[in-house]
């Protein structure tokens, strides 16, 4: 029996090594929000990602995280323990989304939003999944502040689909 042999159409390429990220090895050294704890666990930094960035949100006990938002990166949110709530603004108004373990929450670009756990004694953490290799965090004043990037975002999707 032969050895296999590299293809000529590149497939080989992606036979690389898997990188493995123990749930006690996660990083601290990401972005971070007043209220909340980010720890990184699949970056580019640490692990050559090219297209996703992966980690987990710790919410202490009765927080309320500042707002924020995450620039480019579509994020999607696994809800693991606890009962996190995510707050946006839709037509100048508070919107709650109230979660619960196995809910999954998507945050698109640019969204300004803030995390509330409001129990008085369990921590709420979740899983983080971004369409980046970084873990971006740009911190606001207010869910209220004005985020040029998210305007023209809607105005090009706007025009898309008319």
């Amino acid at each position: 029996m032969s050895e296999p042999t590299a293809s000529a159409d590149g497939t080989d390429s992606w036979h690389r090594r898997l990188h493995h990220t123990g749930h006690d090895r996660l990083s601290e050294d990401t972005a971070q929000t007043p209220g909340m704890r980010r720890y990184e666990a699949i970056s580019g930094a640490r692990n050559g990602s090219r297209k996703i960035w992966m980690g987990e949100s710790h919410i202490a006990p009765a927080m309320i995280s500042g707002d924020h938002h995450h620039g480019e990166a579509e994020t999607g949110i696994y809800v693991v323990r606890g009962h996190p709530v995510f707050v946006f603004l839709e037509d100048d108004t508070e919107r709650r989304v109230e979660t619960g373990p196995g809910d999954y929450v998507f945050v698109p670009p640019y969204v300004p939003h803030r995390e509330e756990n409001p129990s008085p004694s369990e921590e709420a953490v979740v899983v983080l999944a971004r369409s980046t290799q970084d873990g971006i965090v740009v911190n606001l004043p207010s869910l209220r502040a004005e985020v040029p990037e998210l305007d023209r975002l809607i105005a090009e999707l706007t025009q898309d689909a008319g």
